[in-house]
């Protein structure tokens, strides 16, 4: 079935030791283009819609346009609520179909952190086939506004995401391994890549149970991102590239084309731009082919 949660296909992907790639929209344009990529590649997809976007659109129009495109193709679709504070709207996006709900609580306290995860879980659970992500430790940088400060981000300790996971019941988890949001500063991130293993390890050793998240993509080389996917990613989030992505073609476009008024021409030009940024993405995940 197209339509699916993000658990269904980590799975299959922390199985076959390659993560999906899951892209951030913020318009329908930017939809469709991640959806015609995957479709071309054949590989597993999940569409993020942070707050900010799923707000403006209105999270039924984005659930809606989701289905429309999800429900006749040929590879297996998540639509999931990137870094939602709010226990609130991650119920008002389960409610409108989004299949995957992030609840990002990992700034409060540790035990209102697993008290907010837990009741966005059993409310999901409770609605049917809807995969729930956690979070544990801070990701520096800025996602959707929210700005969390370099010495602010702490790293995830692995014998606390056992607690966290068992008690919060979570289906997906992102610990905080060091990678950040937005542009990195330096070509060589610190990033711990042994505590993803330990972590992995911990939780997966003994057969698949929770699939581990990366956040932080844009930024990070070839290398990087595919001995992430070795120590247990198997879902592995692109934001920012694809923003620069599309701003970039809007510019370029305008800056060569400044006498015309098409928009339908610039809507090519984005689609060209973020085809070219996922489907780059996802040869460098290992995912095409694997829908």
């Amino acid at each position: 079935m197209s339509i699916v949660s993000a658990k269904e296909m980590m799975f299959e992907a922390a199985e076959g030791k390659y993560a999906v790639g899951a892209f951030n929209i913020t318009n329908i344009i930017q939809m469709e283009a991640v959806v015609e990529t995957a479709i071309e590649k054949r590989a597993p997809l999940i569409i993020q819609a942070s707050v900010t976007p799923s707000k403006f659109l209105g999270p039924k129009v984005i659930a809606a346009v989701y289905r429309t495109l999800a429900e006749t193709a040929p590879i297996p679709i998540c639509l999931h609520l990137d870094h939602s504070t709010s226990v609130d709207f991650c119920k008002e996006c389960a409610d409108a179909g989004y299949t995957n709900l992030m609840i990002d609580a990992s700034k409060q306290e540790y035990e209102e952190n697993i008290r907010q995860t837990r009741e966005v879980v059993d409310y999901c659970h409770s609605l049917g086939a809807l995969s729930v992500e956690g979070e544990l430790g801070t990701v520096s940088g800025v996602e959707d506004q929210v700005v969390v400060a370099e010495d602010e981000a702490q790293l995830c300790s692995p014998a606390q995401a056992v607690d966290f996971v068992e008690r919060t019941g979570v289906d997906i988890f992102a610990p905080a391994i060091g990678t950040a949001h937005g542009v990195y500063k330096t070509k060589n991130p610190k990033v711990d890549f042994e505590r993803l293993g330990e972590i992995n390890q911990i939780l997966n050793g003994n057969g698949i149970k929770t699939p581990l998240v990366v956040h932080g993509g844009t930024g990070l080389s070839k290398e990087y991102a595919i001995k992430l996917v070795e120590m247990g990613g198997a879902k592995f989030n692109v934001s920012t590239e694809l923003k620069h992505s599309m701003i970039d073609a809007v510019y370029t476009y305008i800056s060569a084309n400044r006498d015309e008024y098409n928009p339908g021409k610039i809507d090519i030009a984005i689609k060209a731009a973020i085809r070219g940024t996922v489907g780059r993405w996802i040869d460098i995940l290992g995912s095409a082919g694997k829908a």
